[in-house]
Order: C-alpha cells, then sequence, then structure tokens
C-alpha cells in the first residue's frame, strides 16, 4: 500500500509486530511524559504516528522493511 503526503509516495515498510512494539513504547512514554510533566510525552506521539501509518522515515533511508507484504 502506497500513502501520499504533499505529492510525494511514501510506501508501507512496517510489519505488525513493529507497529505493536512502537505503539506500547509510545503510550509508556506520553504515560511518563504526563506523570512526570516532561517532554518525554510530546517524544512520544512518533512512535505513534509511524505506527499509525506504517511507514517509518528512518526505514526507508536505511532500506529496512519489517512487513512481508510490502
Amino acid at each position: 500500500m502506497t500513502i501520499t503526503l504533499n505529492g510525494e509516495k511514501m510506501e508501507k515498510n512496517m510489519g505488525g509486530a513493529d507497529r505493536a512494539i512502537r505503539v506500547t513504547i509510545g503510550v509508556v512514554a506520553i504515560v511518563l511524559g504526563i506523570t512526570n510533566q516532561s517532554w518525554l510525552g510530546a517524544i512520544g506521539l512518533i512512535p505513534l504516528l509511524t505506527a499509525g501509518i506504517g511507514f517509518c522515515p528512518l526505514y526507508k533511508v536505511l532500506g529496512i522493511k519489517t512487513c512481508s507484504s510490502c
């Protein structure tokens, strides 16, 4: 599947396990950020967003794909 953002095509490059791990890390970071009143909560949005769209820009640069069907 291809995602288009601002006219640029982004192919999904993350598998289900990778996405689940990112969601878990993102939620934990957000909860810790809220409880400790730190910026960690805002940083926790990054793994949630990448898991939500199934695309990791760093994976693209490194040529990594963790999904079997892409």
